[in-house]
């Protein structure tokens, strides 16, 4: 029997051509479809999990037959004899018979890169309104996925209450600093940011595998003169460098730096990333920089060390660039978050009359996607 318009079989049953709803004629292979089947045999109902291996699924695995019936694509496959429906519409959006040409350090669909130019863009939001109404809450934690940070106003000047804040989509990550640790001048510290130096934008913790992916900082008290928090898209920086070298891009992207940190007894923690990491296919996934917890680079091959140094330096330079910066004071009771494996932070120095206490903590950037999809999932089921 021939197979219905804009449906085919190819390459002795390995495959199948659709003509999809959009328009687009996309290949896909037998084993995929089967591996990527919704049946209740393959999948739980409730969670979709999946309940077989692939292993289960034999590997010389072909389409016997296949049809179209009541909208949906139906497939037999062979040597199982098992038929099994797909929806063209899912079968458009996981379509993977492209040619894409990329240049190295693309942003995943969603992600904004910005400068000092940023402006009105900006992901503020009123504490109470985020905690009441969810769909403020979505459109709060969607700017802090596509921009990489965000701003609340307006919560209550009170030790722990930046708990709250990660309690709108996650979870707090404890690390050897506790659940939280408190930002102001000590005597004897065991880390620069418990003084008032001015502090270069940087990155927290490079030196854990992982890193922590989100950093809340929370204002408890700020009437000393200066320390003003500043940003910076770590993301436009690692493209400001791609652009105007190429060369030291990739190899800030192809070789590790190391990171280190000892400042508190029984705390040894160490890790060798790149300072711009890539996914395989190219995508900009996270930056590492961080000059207070350098450690001596000996990844780099001898004849790549200057040039290595060169493109770390220039990476630096933008960085510092004020047109790269946003810049803005918290008042008590005002919090920020940032994506911290792409926006750097950094603080102006600030003098010793008044006082400067903020409060700070990490999370997971995982909690924040999964509230941000749920919530826009529901949203869709509403409307």
């Amino acid at each position: 029997m021939a197979e219905p318009a804009g449906l085919e079989i190819i390459d002795d049953g390995r495959a199948i051509a659709l003509t999809l709803p959009d328009g687009s004629r996309q290949r896909f292979h037998a084993i995929w479809l089967r591996d990527n089947a919704w049946d209740e045999a393959t999948r739980a109902p409730g969670n979709g999990q999946r309940l077989i291996t692939l292993g289960d699924i034999p590997a010389d695995t072909r389409i016997g037959a296949a049809t179209r019936d009541g909208g949906l694509i139906h497939i037999t496959f062979r040597p199982e004899n098992r038929t099994i429906a797909f929806d063209p519409a899912w079968l458009a959006s996981h379509a993977y018979d492209t040619v894409v040409t990329r240049k190295a350090g693309w942003l995943a669909p969603g992600i904004e890169s910005w400068d000092a130019s940023l402006g009105d863009r900006l992901p503020v939001a009123d504490f109470a309104a985020v905690a009441r109404d969810r769909e403020v809450l979505a459109g709060w934690l969607g700017g802090v996925h596509r921009y990489g940070f965000g701003k609340l106003l307006g919560g209550p000047a009170e030790p722990g209450a930046l708990f709250d804040v990660v309690g709108l989509f996650g979870y707090v990550r404890e690390t050897n600093y506790g659940r939280h640790f408190d930002v102001r001048t000590e005597v004897n510290p065991t880390n620069l940011a418990y003084t008032g130096l001015g502090l270069q934008a940087h990155t927290d913790n490079p030196y854990r595998d992982p890193v922590p992916t989100l950093q809340v900082l929370y204002c408890l008290e700020n009437s000393a003169e200066g320390g003003e928090n500043m940003v910076v898209d770590g993301f436009r920086a690692a493209e400001c460098l791609r652009d105007e070298n190429p060369q030291g891009f990739d190899l800030l992207t192809r070789y590790c730096a190391r990171f280190d940190y000892a400042g508190s007894s029984g705390v040894a923690l160490s890790a060798r990333r790149p300072m711009i990491e890539l996914a395989p296919d190219g995508e900009l996934r996270g930056i590492r920089f961080n000059n207070r917890s350098a450690a001596a680079i000996t990844d780099v091959p001898y004849e790549h060390m200057a040039d290595y140094y060169a493109a770390y330096r220039r990476l630096g330079e933008i960085i510092d660039d004020p047109a790269m910066e946003v810049s803005f004071k918290l008042a008590p009771g005002e919090s920020f978050l940032v994506d911290n494996t792409r926006v750097l932070h950094a603080r102006k120095g600030y003098s010793g009359a008044g006082s400067r206490w903020l409060q700070g903590c990490y999370a997971d950037k995982d909690g924040l996607l999964s509230t941000l999809n749920a919530l826009e999932r529901q949203s869709r089921k509403v409307a």
